[in-house]
């Protein structure tokens, strides 16, 4: 089995790095400290063909495969790892759903201005009383004339403070096989987002609030019974989550190798140190290993969306592994990688939200478990 990239991905990656190096380093913690979206970043990737890079050539995309994205989110966030939610937004999450089953219709009016950095996409799914347990979902969407009235409300849907427009998750009618999802212009009559939460990372996030909002026909991405569609989607968004995480994580790893290297104490340098070489050694590890769990569920994800087992061993495994690198790397250089003059501290924050959002650990385990045990495992209480 061949582990290596190939010559075109090599230098695809050698593209993304010399683009990120030139336009991303300088400024770096300043991006990673504004909770605003990078909307000039989108700008730049959009010129560069770092937009769409999964979505068909035919749709405005790079017609690349899912390895392509990883590749450039790789590259991306070991450079400025803010700006890599950038790749995520433009490649994976709610945008890949969207070009996979819109109607010619909606492709004209979104897409084009989606890949091209002018509008931003946000994904309206969990809400209070229904997070892992997505299905709980009670936003209702009620026939009237010719489309839908949506009630309802989400939280935590990333980016929504700048999004222009959301795949919102609904209720068209009863349990899993009435639900599906639908298209959400933020001018739209009764939508209204709240005020402004900072999550730990330091990015914002509003609840979102619909009120008998009219949502026309042509406005449907996925009827009754697209659940299934929605949430094979979704491991796409899943594996940029699971890319981010390992990347942020070697990124720090990386400053606190230079900072092992050059700060002494007791007159020689830190890397001298046993216990100091042991936690890299044990970061090097987790990198190796995550990667290759991270490039198998890509990989095999070539001719459609990646494989839920795979995506989820992938995804619980980089997620604790970024974070502990983070954790590591924070310790490591001491004071000063628990200062917002480092960006350590930073990804620290960042990769703790990823053991949550996309899919917790625990669900993700959940799922692994029902493939070692080749059942499914209801998490309701039995009904008597």
């Amino acid at each position: 089995m061949d582990f290596k990239l190939t010559e075109e991905q090599l230098n695809f990656q050698s593209s993304v790095k010399h683009l990120s190096e030139r336009h991303l380093k300088e400024n770096n913690l300043k991006r990673a400290h504004d909770p605003s979206f990078p909307k000039d970043v989108a700008l730049l990737f959009a010129k560069n063909g770092l937009m769409g890079i999964t979505i068909p050539e035919k749709d405005g995309g790079q017609g690349g495969k899912l390895m392509d994205a990883v590749i450039a989110i790789e590259q991306v966030a070991l450079v400025c790892p803010r700006s890599a939610d950038v790749i995520q937004s433009g490649s994976f999450g709610p945008l890949r759903t969207f070009a996979e089953y819109a109607s010619p219709f909606q492709k004209e009016k979104y897409l084009t201005k989606l890949l091209n950095g002018e509008i931003i996409i946000g994904l309206g799914m969990t809400e209070p009383n229904a997070g892992s347990a997505v299905t709980d979902l009670t936003t209702k969407a009620t026939p009237n004339d010719d489309g839908y009235r949506v009630s309802g409300s989400k939280v935590f849907t990333t980016n929504s403070p700048d999004a222009d427009i959301f795949l919102v998750y609904v209720q068209f009618g009863e349990g899993v096989n009435g639900i599906g999802s639908v298209l959400m212009d933020r001018s739209m009559e009764g939508f209204s987002l709240g005020k402004p939460s900072k999550y730990t990372n330091g990015e914002e996030w509003c609840a979102l609030y619909f009120e008998n909002v009219f949502i026309p026909k042509e406005n449907v991405l996925l009827g009754p019974g697209g659940f299934k569609k929605q949430i094979a989607g979704f491991n796409a968004e899943r594996i940029g989550n699971t890319a981010r995480s390992l990347a942020v994580g070697e990124f720090a790893y990386n400053i606190a190798r230079e900072h092992a290297l050059t700060r002494e104490q007791f007159g020689r340098p830190i890397c001298e140190f046993q216990g100091i070489q042991w936690k890299f050694a044990d970061m090097k590890i987790q990198i190796e290993a995550g990667r290759l769990l991270l490039y198998r569920a890509a990989i095999n994800a070539d001719n459609g969306f990646p494989s839920s087992k795979e995506t989820s061993i992938a995804k619980a495994f980089c997620n604790k592994a970024g974070f502990d690198i983070c954790n590591e790397s924070m310790q490591i250089m001491g004071g000063i990688g628990y200062s917002q003059e480092s960006l350590v501290e930073y990804c620290f924050r960042k990769s703790r939200g990823w053991q949550i959002a996309g899919g917790s650990t625990e669900i993700l385990k959940n799922r692994i478990a029902e493939d070692v045990f080749e059942r499914k495992f209801s998490q309701r209480p039995a009904k008597f």
